[in-house]
């Protein structure tokens, strides 16, 4: 067995106490409103064995959000570790990083003011099959700021009353890429970080509820930045059950705080989880490589 570690976060916190080694004597059990942990003593660059990436498995469907500091991997070590979990999603929008289309850098110069994801959201949810999860790596980040949020949308749905779960369980939302990447979105035209806006005509349905494939848990599945109304209701009629609901997703009780340095990775499951990059770092480079996994279609909780 090896000599694994994690770290489960705290909301507010970058992470929380040293809980010890995973092992068979020290297994971890995370609480229900869980989300985030940091792993120690694995080296994504060497060869990872088939117990110890189970264990790895098991922490971040147990979490949600896995961290993973001081590694140093290539574009192709980067790549390799992706594909262990599944097949990558090449990005249409964002600057691919050169020679390697798979991964997608998201970057900001000193010069720009606005940063990518600085909205609550989660990756690809107007796709018809949403991302399974995305891994970020931290190639330089400034001396202070630039933290990521995260939020758990199992205790997002688990903080809401017996009623509204009920009703949400009924309903599906309607998500688009047309307004956020499309030819008509208000903001960084001439940002040349992202492009391709004839490509962005998806539009998708999913369930308000989910349940997750693996754990078999129920997560809320709606997010600010994509999500556009609910299916068979009026903007109008939308606009006051999204705004509550995006707004519980915030409270800090359902979250963690992640502070970046070089070398620093995070892994997460767009399925039941949102994030948003801050933006407190201005005249600072922060510059990010992303692998996005492709997933499989969501499965509400009725029928």
């Amino acid at each position: 067995m090896s000599n694994l570690a994690i770290r489960e976060a705290r909301h507010r916190n970058s992470y929380g106490a040293d809980n010890g080694p995973i092992g068979s004597n020290n297994r971890h059990s995370p609480n229900r409103r869980s989300v985030g942990a940091e792993i120690r003593g694995i080296d994504q660059g060497s060869e990872v064995s088939n117990d110890t990436f189970s264990q790895v498995r098991q922490a971040f469907l147990d979490y949600s959000v896995i961290f993973f500091r001081d590694q140093n991997l290539s574009p192709e070590q980067h790549i390799a570790f992706a594909e262990r979990w599944g097949k990558i999603n090449i990005n249409r929008f964002f600057k691919a990083l050169e020679k390697y289309p798979q991964i997608a850098e998201v970057r900001k110069e000193p010069e720009q003011e606005r940063n990518i994801g600085r909205v609550w959201h989660t990756d690809h949810s107007y796709d018809q099959i949403p991302a399974m999860a995305s891994i970020l790596y931290a190639k330089e980040v400034p001396p202070v700021g630039g933290d990521t949020l995260f939020a758990s949308m199992y205790a997002t749905y688990d903080g809401l009353s017996p009623g509204l779960q009920q009703t949400l369980e009924e309903l599906s939302a309607v998500h688009s890429s047309r307004h956020v990447f499309g030819k008509d979105r208000n903001e960084g035209k001439a940002d040349n970080r992202i492009g391709n806006p004839d490509q962005a005509k998806q539009d998708a349905l999913h369930p308000m509820v989910i349940r997750h494939q693996s754990t078999g848990r129920k997560a809320l599945y709606v997010n600010g930045n994509f999500t556009i109304g609910i299916e068979g209701w009026t903007g109008e009629e939308s606009k006051p059950l999204l705004e509550y609901l995006y707004a519980h997703t915030a409270n800090p009780e359902y979250t963690c705080r992640f502070r970046w340095a070089k070398g620093s990775i995070a892994m997460w499951d767009n399925r039941v989880t949102w994030h948003r990059a801050l933006n407190d770092y201005l005249g600072q480079l922060r510059s990010m490589h992303r692998i996005t996994l492709e997933g499989v279609a969501l499965s509400g909780v009725t029928g």
